[in-house]
């Protein structure tokens, strides 16, 4: 076990470091120079030139690059000149210091994603904090949605094999996993949030916290949560209805389910006790992908839907070159991603006793 732990956190560091590169330079040869951004028309030769000197631009690469690792990494090192770029300010960077030398000094600290260049400095992690539920709970929603309706409608299509309703079923399945969500968003809002909104009493946008009436509090409005929840589930649905059937009918030719039928169980008995819990192992490793996906396919249905979640925020970040943000969005996405899947290796051990985690 002390083995199969070193080696995930090992594979968690590399795959952050990895993400950290190709996010940093990606974005860092993106045109468009932030630094005008920030100035929008008052830009000035002086003022952009202090600009570029607060944030960094005017350093080379290599050296941008090495100060964006260590304001990530926990354990980082930093200069005790005021003067310089990367020195220590406690209010901006937290954490304890474990070693002071003459001109540098070591802390330990939570990963700083920095500020943001157009929010007045926001710093990134409060935007992250702000943001990251809403679209947690909209992914989670559209997941409970998936398999619930996956497993059973699976089920159903199996029970029914070959009949109108398998066929249906499998219809619907390939349909969800051809059409785009963002197609889908546009479709539902525009259906379900105007054509029949009198019937529905559906928004066409709108996000979980919305001002009241009088416009001084903010109140949960859990029905614009229906839509856009659904239409981000459409997708990872019809992937466990496909599953869940064609797993369910592999595990229903087993030996041993021919000799549950010999002692007198129901087909329904036979599914639930024996055939259900193994033909669940590949459905859970595709949940686990596409949950973690989910939050990184909801930049789409967030934008459409006007969902204020991580999604909305990383769009509207590109429109405004605001790097940090995205940086910080996608850094959060990937490390999520990374222990979801660690998560469900130990649920895929604990259902099938063969798999070791080793």
């Amino acid at each position: 076990m002390l083995q199969y732990i070193v080696k995930k956190v090992g594979f968690v560091v590399l795959t952050l470091f990895g993400v950290a590169s190709l996010v940093f330079f990606l974005f860092t040869v993106l045109p468009g120079d932030p630094a005008q951004m920030m100035l929008d028309q008052n830009e000035d030769s002086t003022q952009l030139e202090i600009v570029k000197a607060k944030f960094g631009f005017n350093l080379p690469l290599s050296q941008q690059y090495f100060y964006y690792l260590n304001d990530l990494s926990p354990l980082s090192i930093h200069s005790m000149l005021n003067e310089d770029f990367a020195h220590y300010d406690p209010s901006v960077y937290g954490g304890w210091k474990i070693l002071t030398m003459e001109s540098s000094v070591w802390v330990i600290k939570a990963p700083y994603f920095r500020t943001s260049y157009q929010k007045r400095g926001k710093p990134i992690s409060e935007i992250i904090k702000e943001t990251l539920p809403n679209t947690a709970i909209l992914a989670v929603s559209s997941m409970c949605i998936a398999i619930v309706l996956g497993i059973f409608l699976g089920v159903v299509a199996t029970l029914n094999k070959d009949r109108w309703l398998d066929r249906f079923l499998q219809f619907f399945s390939t349909l969800g996993m051809s059409v785009p969500s963002f197609f889908s968003a546009i479709l539902f809002s525009w259906f379900f949030g105007y054509v029949l909104n009198r019937y529905t009493h559906l928004n066409m946008t709108g996000s979980l916290y919305e001002l009241d009436d009088l416009g001084e509090s903010y109140q949960i409005v859990w029905k614009n949560l229906i839509l856009p929840s659904f239409v981000l589930g459409i997708r990872p649905l019809a992937v466990i209805i496909q599953l869940m059937r064609s797993n369910l009918l592999e595990v229903l030719s087993q030996d041993y389910i021919r000799t549950a039928y010999s002692k007198g169980l129901s087909k329904y008995q036979v599914i639930l006790k024996h055939g259900l819990k193994n033909a669940l192992n590949p459905v859970i490793t595709a949940i686990s992908g596409w949950f973690a996906s989910l939050l990184a396919g909801a930049i789409f249905v967030e934008y459409i839907f006007g969902w204020k979640g991580l999604g909305k925020e990383i769009v509207e970040a590109l429109n405004q070159l605001d790097i940090p943000v995205v940086m910080g969005a996608v850094l959060v996405i990937a490390f999520l991603f990374i222990i979801i899947n660690i998560v469900v290796d130990f649920i895929y051990a604990y259902l099938d006793p063969q798999i070791k985690t080793t």
